[in-house]
């Protein structure tokens, strides 16, 4: 034991304990460098506008920025952009990453979602209205016919042609309701007003 205490005092222990903190030392500095070197540590590039262009001009934008891209599932249809074009990005715009960052795109379907006409015949004007509304159709004008039910659904218009229960259509859609306008008669007269609600 006093050999061992008398080693822990001596020249040589200093001297070994000096070279191992030097191998930490540099070591530690070697692995730094080369972190920085692999990670690319302080580089970065800004992740460009993709607002608006195609699938297309975006590969190109992304791959001349070095970055890579996933296009996610369509979006609901948004008028504002082209269609097939990007309306979202994740990392947005201006940000900086690395390097081969993923960037996550959302694209423009090519047109509005379809929808069925719902069960409105027979159905009062205000309830078939409220139906089509909830899913995201227009009642762009209704047209009176001499029928015995007042406000009475008994035919759809989509463009002036009569379409069926089922039917299916783009969302935003404008259509037609055919009304009774309470008057059992054979003259089948039309008369037309807009919607006003």
């Amino acid at each position: 034991m006093k050999n061992f205490l008398n080693f822990l005092k001596s020249k040589v222990f200093f001297i070994q304990i000096g070279i191992a903190l030097a191998v930490i030392l540099v070591f530690v500095f070697v692995v730094l460098r080369w972190l920085n070197s692999s990670t690319n540590h302080g580089e970065f590039v800004v992740v460009p506008d993709l607002a608006k262009l195609t699938v297309t001009e975006m590969r190109d934008v992304v791959d001349e920025a070095s970055l890579r891209y996933e296009v996610l599932d369509s979006a609901n249809y948004n008028p504002d952009y082209p269609r097939f074009s990007v309306i979202e990005q994740n990392p947005p715009a201006g940000n900086k990453v690395k390097e081969n960052r993923k960037v996550y795109v959302t694209v423009n379907p090519s047109g509005y979602k379809k929808v069925s006409v719902p069960k409105i015949i027979q159905v009062t004007r205000r309830n078939a209205t409220a139906k089509l509304r909830a899913i995201g159709l227009d009642v762009q004008r209704v047209t009176y016919i001499d029928e015995f039910g007042k406000d009475m659904v008994y035919r759809i218009k989509y463009k002036g042609k009569y379409i069926e229960e089922g039917y299916k259509l783009p969302k935003t859609s404008k259509i037609e309701l055919i009304c009774g306008n309470g008057n059992e008669s054979e003259s089948n007269q039309v008369k037309s007003e807009s919607e006003d609600e």
